[in-house]
Order: C-alpha cells, then structure tokens, then sequence
C-alpha cells in the first residue's frame, strides 16, 4: 500500500509518495508549485501542492493511500483536505508528530 507523507513546517509544506517498502515515487512542496518566500507558508499553498501531488499518484494508478502527518504549520489539514479533493480514497490517517517530554535528568549541582 502506498504512503504520503505530509511535513508541515513553519515556512513550507513538503509531500512525498512512497511506495510500500518506503522507496519514494513522488515528492511535491508547496516551494517546487511556485510559490515563494512566505507565500510557502501558507494553507492555500499546501493544498495546491497537495493536489499536484494527488494528480502525479492518480497518473500512475495509485488510487488508495495511507497518510501519515508530521508538524505544526499551518498547511497539515489544507494538505489533506487538497488529496481529498483530487478523488484520492485515504485508507488511514496517523499523525506522527514528536512530542518533546523536557529531555534528560540534570545532572546534580556540584558542591565544594
């Protein structure tokens, strides 16, 4: 089953297609559709981009897809919502973003 992954950082939304053993078919941003500087960070941005990614998976036969979502900008839902659209079926949705939990121990203050 393939895979899109979907990285929405603070300043631009990148998508890749992969297949099921994790090798990459496709790979989209929202910088590589034509937008620039901090146009990149916005959700109308992510769902074209998403879409183009959508119309490249549909040219090849890939209609079902999981989706795994990772970040916090602004362009995750636009994104998803842009597959959605294109008349890709989403199998499943994971969002796989990490949650810090303050790191390791201190070490103990030194005394003299």
């Amino acid at each position: 089953m393939n895979q899109i992954y979907i990285q929405a950082t603070a300043n631009n939304t990148l998508l890749t297609c992969t297949d099921a053993s994790g090798n990459a078919k496709f790979t989209v941003s929202a910088g590589s559709v034509g937008f620039k500087n901090s146009r990149k960070s916005t959700p109308y941005a992510s769902q074209t981009a998403a879409e183009e990614l959508a119309k490249k998976c549909l040219g090849v036969g890939i209609r079902e897809v999981h989706v795994r979502l990772k970040g916090l900008g602004f362009g995750k839902e636009a994104a998803l919502r842009g597959l959605q659209t294109t008349g890709l079926f989403i199998r499943s949705l994971e969002e796989c973003t990490p949650i810090s939990h303050n790191g390791c121990r201190v070490r103990k203050k030194r005394r003299l």
